[in-house]
């Protein structure tokens, strides 16, 4: 062959494919572009992937409730892939509100017509599910995970976290963990993306050497990750006395892909002397006199982990602004209670 269609941009056809079948509710054609749409995605071009994503984000409300959850992943991957995640995330938003809702109403359903176990979302669903609660709650059900999927992919990102809005992911996180408590299953990735902290400042507090220290941190998405980080910037950093973690171990947990294996230096407590397990989000570090103030203890026990990132497509950082006054410090620590045991 001479020519060839190298320069076709096949998934953007796709897309342009779908767009018409959908708005045209041509339920054949939109299986049959819908296909596409997935042989395609692989081997789009940056520019493809990049104006492909709004396009589809905005088309999200006119696709059918089924392949709708699927459509906002496939918009979720084209913005780990680079496409704008700020453009799409709203709509992406705006579904995972409407299933959310819709969830509620599965759950209600499913107690009113005798309760039992939970289907699993992710599984095979039963034949006479869509029967017992309807078939739009229980859609609703069947595709959160993929609603889950695309919004973590959005909240990647500091721009869309900021632009959400602490009020409006405090609303998300409440219904989210209505579900989880009515359901018995969690829906982990999507609430501690949802409890993602930026710019917000952090006061710790070196109980053996009676130092304190400010800094603040973006981007932590559990706290194994913010203990490795600590120990980087305030053992690394010559403050305190312990093990550093090494440059890789530290690098992995800002903004490196992979894992590497690596050992606690602190015990995290908080001033009322409880443990911040490192399973938990920094947003479980208490807030006191309107920062949040955390404790640093010696660790009673060896803890080794591999260090990363929870969200590896989320950019983490921790910044040391200050070292307090010794007498600041001391006030501070004076405040705090120690529990045996």
């Amino acid at each position: 062959m001479i020519f060839n269609d190298k320069g076709r941009e096949r998934f953007l056809d796709a897309v342009a494919g779908f767009e018409a079948a959908v708005r045209e509710r041509d339920a054949d054609r939109s299986e049959h572009e819908f296909q596409q749409l997935y042989q395609h995605f692989q081997q789009a071009g940056e520019q493809e992937i990049a104006r492909a994503a709004p396009r589809l984000a905005a088309l999200l409300p006119e696709v059918p409730p089924g392949p709708r959850g699927t459509i906002a992943v496939i918009v979720g991957a084209c913005v780990e892939r680079g496409a704008d995640a700020a453009g799409c995330a709203p709509h992406v938003f705006e579904g995972l509100v409407g299933t959310l809702a819709g969830v509620q109403e599965f759950c209600e359903r499913w107690a009113e017509t005798g309760g039992g176990d939970f289907p699993d979302p992710q599984g095979e669903p039963d034949a006479g599910l869509f029967d017992r609660v309807g078939p739009e709650a229980a859609l609703s059900w069947l595709t959160l995970p993929q609603w889950e999927m695309a919004s973590v992919a959005m909240l990647n990102h500091a721009s869309v976290r900021t632009a959400l809005g602490a009020e409006q992911r405090t609303r998300l996180f409440t219904a989210l963990r209505a579900v989880e408590e009515e359901s018995g299953h969690d829906f982990k990735c999507l609430a501690y993306a949802l409890h993602v902290l930026d710019d917000e400042p952090l006061v710790v507090l070196h109980r053996p050497t009676g130092t304190g220290y400010a800094l603040r941190m973006s981007g932590i998405g559990d706290n194994f990750q913010l203990h490795t980080l600590l120990a980087d910037v305030l053992v690394g950093g010559g403050h305190v006395p312990g093990r550093a973690p090494s440059a890789q171990e530290a690098a992995v947990c800002r903004d490196q892909p992979g894992q590497v294996d690596t050992t606690g230096s602190f015990n995290l407590v908080t001033p009322g002397g409880d443990w911040v397990w490192n399973e938990g989000t920094p947003s479980d570090i208490p807030v006191v006199d309107g920062v949040r103030l955390l404790v640093l203890d010696p660790p009673p026990y060896e803890r080794s982990w591999p260090a990363g990132r929870f969200f590896p497509h989320m950019t983490g950082d921790l910044r040391l602004e200050r070292v307090l006054e010794p007498a600041e410090a001391g006030r501070l620590l004076a405040g705090c209670v120690t529990k045996e045991g």
